[in-house]
C-alpha cells in the first residue's frame, strides 16, 4: 500500500455528488467565486517568499503597462479602495520596486513609477504566474484555455452602463 499525497487541485471535492453542491455548481456566479479564490490562494502562495501578494502583484503588473501613474489612477484601474493603494505603494516602496515622483506635467503632483527593481521582480514570477495558470487550468486543453481566456478577457473589459 502505498501512501497518499496531498489531494491535486484537480481533486473532487468530498460532497461534490450532494444536491446542494450540484446547485453550486450550476451557478456560473459561484464557479466564478471559487476559481478566484483559488486562484488568488495559488499566488499568494508563489509570491510568499517575496513577501508580496496578488494585489502588490497587480499593481506592478499595472505600472509595467504606463509611463507612471497618480494612486488614484491605481485605485480607479485596479478597482482597489485608494486607502488600500496608499498601503501597497507604500509596501513595494520600501521594498524599492516603485518610486514616487514629481508628475511631469505637474511638479506639484507625485505619480508612481515601476522602478528597475520591479521591473526584474516581474521578469522573476513570470514562471510562478505560468505554474498557477496551468494548475489552475490544468484540465483543459489548450483550445479549451484560450478559449476561457478569451471569454473572461470579454466579461472582464465589460463597462458599466448605467
Amino acid at each position: 500500500m502505498t501512501p497518499q499525497g496531498p489531494p491535486t487541485a484537480q481533486a473532487r471535492p468530498v460532497d461534490a455528488d450532494e444536491p446542494w453542491m450540484r446547485g453550486l455548481h450550476a451557478d456560473t456566479g459561484y464557479l466564478l467565486y471559487r476559481l478566484g479564490l483559488r486562484s488568488g490562494q495559488l499566488f499568494n502562495a508563489a509570491l510568499q517568499e517575496s513577501g508580496l501578494r496578488l494585489r502588490h502583484y497587480a499593481l506592478l503588473r499595472y505600472l509595467a503597462t504606463v509611463e507612471g501613474a497618480p494612486q488614484r489612477e491605481l485605485s480607479v484601474r485596479l478597482g482597489y479602495d485608494p486607502s488600500a493603494i496608499v498601503g501597497l505603494v507604500d509596501d513595494l516602496e520600501r521594498l524599492r520596486l516603485v518610486e514616487r515622483r514629481p508628475a511631469p506635467a505637474d511638479r506639484r503632483r507625485r505619480i508612481v513609477v515601476l522602478a528597475e527593481a520591479g521591473r526584474a521582480y516581474l521578469r522573476d514570477t513570470d514562471e510562478a504566474s505560468h505554474r498557477v495558470t496551468d494548475e489552475l487550468t490544468g484540465p483543459l486543453t489548450a483550445e479549451e484555455r484560450d478559449t476561457l481566456h478569451a471569454l473572461l478577457l470579454r466579461v472582464a473589459e465589460q463597462r458599466d452602463e448605467g
